[in-house]
């Protein structure tokens, strides 16, 4: 078993690269094994200490998962993304010293952090800054109030490159606050997809995994993933939930449309 240390942030965590049982050290978005199953490297950054500790103890008793480092602001946030090696960092919004957005965004731009994926917590009365939390790089986000069960598998949805962004309400929602002018890199346009990436494109806007875009689109699950790989590709996105970001911007989906 191996030991671990007081972290910055009042909270424990290992050092890079520390697993339970053996140590093995790799660079951001590796996996090992821990019981026989893949191990996500999770770092807890809340500005609230019994928050932390309350996600640190749901997350380590998930057999696939453990905690890796807590933060209590953006920027120590950013400092233990890059000392500890995270797969995913579950983040807070309102912090002290740097918000959650502007650490989500310098994780986002650096790339040694390339692999690193970013889920926000939030509430629905910051509808606005879940936004600009995916404008800056996160893969999704939940609301704080969400069940433990669902945490977990939203950490599992976003550690597997999925976007973390349900149909219906919350895709208007997002929709809703696109129409002020982009934060972050620019994202190329729709224009140079092929039309069936466009339709692809399309319903991953609307909250479709792959598996259900490829029975919409009477697709192969492992031909939707490459039309979403390359699309990625073309526009220079991030993760699906830049893609959510130009399908809105530009106007292929539009609040409302089925």
């Amino acid at each position: 078993m191996v030991s671990r240390g007081a972290s910055s942030a009042g909270g424990v965590r290992g050092g890079p690269g520390e697993r339970r049982g053996r140590e093995v050290r790799g660079g951001p978005a590796e996996t090992v094994e821990k019981r026989g199953e893949t191990v996500i490297r999770v770092l807890l950054a809340d500005d609230q200490t019994l928050v932390r500790a309350a996600f640190a103890m749901l997350v380590e008793s998930a057999p696939d998962m453990e905690v890796v480092g807590q933060a209590g602001t953006g920027r120590e946030a950013v400092e233990l993304a890059r000392s500890e090696r995270a797969d995913l960092v579950v983040m807070d919004i309102r912090m002290p010293d740097l918000d959650g957005i502007e650490a989500t965004r310098l994780i986002a731009a650096d790339e040694d952090l390339a692999g690193v994926k970013v889920l926000v917590l939030t509430t629905y009365d910051t509808d606005e800054h879940i936004v600009e939390a995916l404008r800056a790089g996160a893969s999704g986000f939940l609301v704080k109030d969400t069940r433990p069960a669902e945490l977990l598998d939203g950490i599992r949805t976003v550690a597997a490159g999925e976007a973390l962004l349900s149909p219906g309400p919350t895709s208007r929602l997002i929709a809703r606050f696109l129409r002020g002018p982009a934060a972050g890199p620019p994202v190329a346009g729709p224009d140079c997809l092929s039309e069936r990436e466009r339709e692809v494109l399309t319903l991953v806007a609307r909250g479709l995994n792959n598996t259900e875009t490829a029975e919409a689109l009477g697709l192969s699950p492992l031909t939707a993933k490459t039309h979403v790989s390359r699309i990625m590709g073309k526009l220079g996105a991030r993760d699906r939930a830049q893609l959510v970001i130009v399908a809105y911007e530009s106007g292929l989906v539009t609040p409302g449309s089925t």
